[in-house]
């Protein structure tokens, strides 16, 4: 069945490794992730964005999750990423959702931290925990642009967030980007681990794809109990489909390339929850 995200990220900030994200946008990814989790042994998030869910519903995205986890022997959770309204957020739960974020980072320090509070007092009586971002990740996914000027998450500010807003897990800007990066990026991992020093709540790292793994691992090792992939499993499904439709171009039969797009995303994703050191964590 599917479990809300609060308990696995509780194991994995005890245990010094992080949980594998994963940004779904068809059943084939869905069956890909879960698949791989099961391969693995490992506790596994599925998440949808809001464009994601405008283009397919929350309810059929949570449809396929719930159909996935029900056979599945490890720990699943559905996650609203990047929610981008209160009235967003609240449909997700409604439908079932079992983790949601609010995304206010793109408004005042104030103004975000209303809104998130305003989503976990509503989050909160049904024991579905939220994920909030401070500072601003960088980049474009889907259609939510990055932030400019100084995006950095900071640490006393973050102290206070967490306190006054309640909220389960925190999403913290220290150089990573959404989309594919140009070069390769530099976090602040000195900013992270103030970060944890005063923050005792699970942090998250948004924008992994493309980040080094050995960077990925020291982000876990100073704190990270979560990590977000979304842009590497959208074009090792669509390798795995090009790759069909390039040897075969006369192949009609959808379940023939979408079943090498799922291969390959269930490969990246076991890739995936080895750097993040969550095998064998169910």
């Amino acid at each position: 069945m599917l479990v809300t995200t609060k308990e696995m990220l509780k194991k994995a900030q005890e245990g010094h490794y992080a949980v594998g994200a994963f940004n779904v946008e068809n059943m084939e990814m869905v069956q890909a992730v879960v698949e791989a989790a099961e391969e693995t042994q490992a506790p596994v998030i599925l998440q949808t964005t809001p464009s994601t869910v405008k283009y397919g519903g929350l309810e059929f995205y949570y449809a396929n999750a719930k159909a996935a986890a029900e056979k599945a022997s490890v720990p699943v959770a559905i996650h609203l990423d990047h929610g981008s309204s209160f009235e967003l957020a609240m449909q997700a739960l409604r439908v079932g959702y079992t983790s949601i974020m609010i995304d206010g980072s793109h408004e005042s320090f104030e103004e975000n931290i209303a809104l998130t509070k305003r989503v976990t007092d509503s989050c909160n009586p049904s024991g579905v925990p939220v994920e909030a971002e401070l500072g601003k990740v960088g980049g474009k996914e889907d259609d939510l642009e990055g932030g400019d000027g100084n995006p950095y998450t900071d640490p006393m500010e973050a102290k206070e967030f967490v306190e006054r807003t309640g909220i389960s897990s925190l999403a913290v800007a220290i150089g990573t980007a959404h989309g594919l990066y140009q070069g390769e990026p530099k976090l602040d991992l000195g900013r992270l681990e103030a970060i944890r020093k005063v923050v005792d709540i699970p942090l998250v790292l948004h924008g992994a794809s493309g980040v080094p793994d050995e960077a990925v691992k020291e982000s876990i090792r100073r704190g990270i109990c979560k990590v977000n992939f979304a842009t590497e499993l959208r074009i090792a499904f669509s390798g795995g489909v090009k790759e069909v439709l390039a040897e075969k171009p006369d192949i009609f039969d959808p379940k023939k390339y979408c079943g090498a797009g799922r291969e390959a995303v269930k490969r990246l994703v076991i890739e995936k929850m080895t750097v993040c050191g969550c095998v064998g964590k169910e």
